[in-house]
């Protein structure tokens, strides 16, 4: 129980010494004036004065508190390298109990784990939510047990104790780590990109090494080797294979000793992308449709077109010299001759033989789409009469023959089961609620893919896969109904558009694919095919371990389920003869981008109340108590400072001056004092 004078005035302070300093005067008025009882009244003065201050005697029950120290144990992935668990678990557990052993003292054991997703180790924002929930006025210190490795010491955190922090590893640790600087996350195919490589020893790492092996794998294939020097930034030329995602490895075998092979990893997934799809087409004479081939291929900036039209074929004889029909010679033999393997699609519109490009033109076009090239025919009455293009060394490589039957009959395009499942015609604009075409060239004995039908039931878009290359038929030249909105119309553009880049191989537009798509740990993974089921898809996690999991269909054509990896790398995908290969988060997490011990992070964080650093390697420090404001670290020790908090349980209040009391000394002093100077 303690106890103390308190004063509540009964007024302002203010009033109280004006009060007092007209009292005053007037007692020493009277003194000047010679009045005998000038000290009796001055001693009422001070009666009254005193009273008016409410003096009193406080009498406190008080229930001293215990000073908390709070030990934050640092449980993150970097701490799970050598043996720094084990010594962070030894620690700790020492730590509480010489703190328990202390008089008056309580430990509250902290851990902090990895923070969510990739953000690291978030020490300082658990220790924020600790001193949150204590108070303030207990805390005595804070010992922190980890690697220094802290990945939000910038968090302002006002510190109401000396923080410490115990390290844990070694001195002799050390590790390697691969970086990857700049890595775009789209590149041109064909084209280099540069990439900035960096291979460096951290820590005391071994001074003979100048070189360390450098493994490049390109979606998942056998990697390749290189020697490449260590410490120095190394600019790299990447060309992408093929367009879509292109996932590329980097990796660092281990070394004898390092702390850890999971820095030694970059992943690397970079989109490929064309920089001009060369479009060459070739109209064999001017139509209603003509102007749609042209209007898809231009509104396209990545496209380039080359396009001609015969307006004047040779056996139309109207005496107009050739010189004033055109100004220059199309370039044909250099078209398809000597660049044809630089276009990505070429369309042949109505086009018929009329001598223009001779036989072994059309034969080495031929050739080309064996060799991976692409061709459309858009088809009209002259692919069903003599001239027609099927009659050429093109013939056999088109996907069906005509019959030489033209339907001049009004039909609705319709797409066929297998074209649900096509990403060419399957979910188009409009669920087939389309405007009639006029003209259906009858064609017969299709391969490939029949993905739309026309006028009874007849093929009208076959699609199909020659050698390497690909090659399509339209069996109308009235798609162009769609686009002028005849009865309605119907998604002309997006289902020429999609034609068009599916012959050019965009990834998005196969019709047999395994893809996955990343958020965070989680991959949805995509399978399209034109079957009617697929087997499991076999994934392979970044050690090694293999999961089977079903597929199931989501809507015509494409399979679909969700997985969790439990690691961060690279996984292999695989389902029937398809495969791919995604990557879950950075190859190296931050946890193990810096994995030597350091003390510089928190140094700041600890200099603002003078606490310290001890490495664990030298052994546990000892616990001192020190005074607020006083170094709290030294050689071997750390410091708490006791904080003598306590709860008042009880409070009681006795009045020095009660008012009868004042009254009395006040009316006998003053009486004292007239009776005085009466008798003068």
């Amino acid at each position: 129980m303690t106890g103390q004078m308190i004063f509540d005035p009964l007024i302002p302070w203010t009033l109280l010494v004006t009060i007092a300093v007209l009292a005053m005067g007037g007692v020493v008025f009277a003194a000047l004036r010679g009045l005998s009882g000038w000290a009796l009244r001055g001693l009422a003065a001070l009666v009254v004065i005193a009273a008016l201050t409410g003096p009193s005697y406080q009498q406190e029950d008080r229930a001293e508190l215990s000073d908390i120290v709070l030990l934050l144990e640092d449980e993150s992935a970097s701490q799970n390298l050598s043996d720094r668990a084990a010594q962070t678990q030894s620690a700790a557990d020492e730590l509480a109990d010489s703190v328990a052993a202390r008089s008056n003292t309580e430990v509250r054991r902290i851990t902090v784990s990895d923070g969510d997703g990739d953000a690291g180790t978030q020490l300082m924002t658990a220790l924020s939510k600790a001193l949150a929930e204590e108070p303030r006025s207990r805390v005595a210190g804070i010992i922190a047990v980890s690697d220094g490795r802290v990945h939000d010491a910038d968090l302002p955190v006002n510190l109401p104790a000396p923080m410490h922090l115990l390290m844990t590893g070694k001195s002799t640790d050390w590790d390697r780590r691969l970086s990857i600087k700049n890595a775009p996350a789209f590149a041109i195919i064909g084209e280099p990109v540069t990439l900035t490589l960096r291979i460096e020893d951290m820590g005391n790492g071994p001074a003979e090494a100048s070189t360390a092996p450098l493994l490049i794998s390109v979606d998942g294939a056998e990697p390749q080797e290189f020697q490449v020097p260590l410490g120095q930034d190394i600019d790299l030329p990447v060309t992408l294979p093929h367009g879509g995602r292109n996932v590329i490895e980097f990796t660092v075998p281990e070394a004898d000793g390092e702390l850890t092979d999971r820095n030694n990893k970059a992943l690397i997934q970079m989109n490929g992308v064309r920089d001009r799809l060369r479009v060459l087409l070739v109209s064999g004479e001017p139509h209603p449709g003509g102007r749609t081939w042209r209007n898809l291929l231009k509104s396209d900036s990545s496209v380039d077109l080359v396009h001609f039209t015969i307006l004047r074929p040779p056996e139309k004889q109207d005496g107009v010299p050739v010189s004033e029909l055109s100004l220059i010679a199309f370039p044909t033999r250099e078209l398809f001759l000597e660049k044809i393997d630089d276009f990505d699609l070429i369309i042949f519109d109505r086009y018929k033989r009329r001598g223009i490009l001779p036989a072994l033109y059309l034969d080495n076009v031929a050739n080309y789409i064996r060799q991976g090239g692409a061709v459309l025919v858009a088809a009209g009455p002259d692919f069903a009469g003599a001239d027609s293009i099927y009659r050429s060394p093109l013939g056999p490589v088109l996907p069906a023959s005509p019959t030489a039957r033209v339907l001049d009959q009004p039909f609705r395009p319709t797409v066929t089961e297998i074209g649900n499942r096509h990403p060419v015609s399957t979910d188009l604009p409009g669920g087939g609620d389309w405007g009639r075409w006029l003209r259906h060239i009858d064609i017969t004995d299709p391969k490939g893919n029949v993905v739309m039908t026309g006028a009874g039931d007849r093929p009208l878009l076959v699609l199909d896969r020659v050698g390497e290359g690909r090659v399509a038929l339209l069996a109308s030249d009235h798609a162009w109904l769609w686009n002028r909105g005849y009865e309605g119309g119907g998604p002309q553009l997006e289902l020429l558009r999609r034609l068009a880049h599916w012959m050019m191989r965009e990834p998005e537009l196969e019709e047999e694919a395994l893809t996955a798509e990343a958020t965070g740990q989680t991959m949805r993974i995509l399978r399209r095919t034109l079957q009617e089921s697929v087997p499991p898809v076999v994934i392979t996690d970044p050690l090694g371990n293999v999961t089977e999991l079903p597929l199931l269909q989501s809507s015509p054509g494409v399979f679909e389920t969700v997985f969790d990896g439990p690691e961060i790398g690279l996984y292999r995908l695989e389902n029937g003869d398809q495969m791919a290969v995604i990557g879950l988060g950075p190859a190296a997490p931050r946890e193990f981008e810096q994995t030597i011990a350091t003390p510089d992070i928190l140094a700041p964080v600890l200099a603002g109340l003078r606490g310290g650093t001890v490495m664990l390697e030298d052994g546990l420090p000892r616990l001192r108590d020190v005074r607020e404001g006083r170094p709290a670290a030294g050689r071997g020790w750390i410091g708490l400072t006791p904080r003598n908090a306590y709860e008042t349980r009880d409070v009681r209040q006795t009045a020095i001056l009660p008012g009868w009391l004042v009254l009395l000394l006040s009316a006998g002093l003053i009486t004292a004092a007239w009776l005085r100077e009466g008798r003068r």
